[in-house]
């Protein structure tokens, strides 16, 4: 049995993992490499195996860095199962096609350049019908509910409690040329305990291989009810200055996060009741998506709708799905609160909140995620005191405040619990989805701290006979 990295290794983008075993070949999630556009566009169309060879395929969960490239296997001779949960076949539903329409603007954009050149064009790296063609191969199956997917391989898919529908993978492996049974476990991405909507993520009772994401390795959050707390705090302080609240967020999960926690602030009084706003069409179909999905809600949020309804549908909330709806907002005078896509502030409808807000110190910027190098988000996060929005220069007036509570991420102590819960230690660990530095701290932990022994941080591309 063989497993090559082929993505997601000493970074945190293009989830992509590739198993031989009994002459079959299975592959771990399928993400967009998200880079810099040159080399990201040939990275992602060109895979480094033939998709045609791959038998079956394993998504964890819907976001684009581990589902982002699945329409481009399908379109280069993919034609087995895509397994993955009920939640998360109906998020891609919805993501994929949400990619597939930025594939194709950015593919018109960069030809518009191209035409002044006299170059030809080139073609998106996938279309929007082949992301509709992609959704005919995928595969549900709910949460404990084994299936076998190969000769000899059966899964087993538990919560991760990373977003909707995420899930820790569980490959019970029958290795008939080693002669003996090989459990692999592939974390996903792992989620919080105690974060609101979805339930915290399940333990392992014991794994012999272990694929173990590390995306905040070195790094802690701070407690989520502290920044539930603060948030509270920075929305009454906007609303006296006669501010608007302005939160670039990523439209699965991070959104309705915020929408379940201003509903339940509003409930209780701690906040004035202020014009809340949505405005992110995928958003929109994402949190409908959520309205079909209560059996992965955790206990709090399933009281809380049998005592106050929909959790994310409430008087002051409007979600604004038109362009026409979106520019209204910007003649608004009041204090309101607009959640906005996309979450890193780098492209979508945040940039024209920004450029109307940033420069008035009555308003405030809410940072809530992780914001990558070279991104405006970043750029607001290091406080620099002038940015670029559409090319043009502005003055950043308006406060910035960050939040790291909120991350649908563990922490380094939470996975490293994570890991010591596991009962029958692996005989060989993999750190993937993380900066060399991120995955560097996390093993030195699991070895000191959990009595890990052989743990490898692989290589783009890198090969383990298992």
């Amino acid at each position: 049995m063989k497993i090559t990295f082929h993505g997601a290794v000493r970074t945190v983008t293009g989830s992509q993992h590739l198993i031989e075993v009994n002459g079959h070949r299975l592959l771990l999630d399928c993400g967009l490499y998200q880079g810099p556009r040159r080399e990201s566009f040939e990275r992602n169309r060109t895979f480094p195996f033939d998709a045609a060879s791959v038998d079956v395929m394993i998504l964890s969960h819907a976001h684009i860095d581990h589902s982002g490239n699945i329409p481009n296997l399908v379109k280069a001779g993919f034609r087995g199962d895509i397994v993955c949960t009920f939640a998360t076949r109906d998020l891609c539903a919805t993501m994929l096609l949400d990619s597939a329409h930025i594939q194709e603007r950015d593919a018109e954009f960069v030809n518009k350049k191209r035409a002044r050149r006299n170059e030809p064009p080139i073609q998106p790296l996938y279309t929007t019908e082949d992301a509709v063609n992609s959704l005919e191969y995928f595969n549900a199956i709910g949460y404990h509910r084994s299936r076998e997917v190969l000769p000899g391989v059966t899964v087993t898919l538990q919560d991760a409690g990373h977003m909707l529908g995420s899930a820790i993978v569980t490959l019970d492996i029958e290795d008939r040329d080693a002669g003996r049974d090989v459990r692999l476990v592939f974390s996903g991405d792992l989620g919080r305990v105690g974060i609101p909507i979805i339930r915290d993520p399940e333990t392992v009772e014991h794994a012999d291989v272990l694929l173990l994401e590390s995306t905040y390795g070195g790094r802690k959050h701070e407690p989520y009810a502290d920044s539930e707390k603060r948030l509270e705090q920075i929305v009454n302080e906007t609303y006296r200055r006669g501010g608007a609240l302005i939160i670039p967020a990523f439209a699965v999960g991070r959104t309705q996060q915020l929408v379940y926690t201003l509903h339940k602030m509003m409930l209780a009084r701690d906040i004035p009741p202020l014009p809340i706003y949505v405005d992110s069409p995928l958003a929109i179909n994402v949190t409908s998506v959520f309205r079909l999905h209560p059996e992965a809600y955790d206990a709090e949020i399933r009281q809380f709708m049998l005592q106050e309804g929909d959790p994310f549908g409430f008087d002051q909330l409007r979600y604004t799905r038109s362009v026409e709806q979106s520019k209204e907002l910007n003649f608004l005078r009041e204090p309101f609160v607009v959640i906005s896509a996309s979450g890193m502030a780098e492209t979508g409808r945040i940039l024209h909140h920004l450029r109307n807000r940033i420069g008035d110190p009555a308003n405030t910027i809410l940072i809530v995620g992780w914001q990558a190098p070279d991104t405006l988000g970043r750029r607001l996060v290091e406080h620099e005191p002038v940015v670029r929005i559409f090319g043009e220069e502005h003055q950043v007036r308006a406060r910035v405040e960050v939040l790291n509570g909120f991350s649908g991420h563990a922490d380094h102590d939470e996975l490293v619990a994570w890991a010591a819960a596991i009962t029958k230690r692996p005989r060989q660990t993999f750190l993937v989805h993380g900066e060399e530095p991120a995955a560097l701290a996390l093993a030195d932990a699991l070895r000191n701290e959990a009595g890990f022994e052989q743990i490898d941080i692989p290589e783009l591309n890198e090969q383990f006979v298992l």
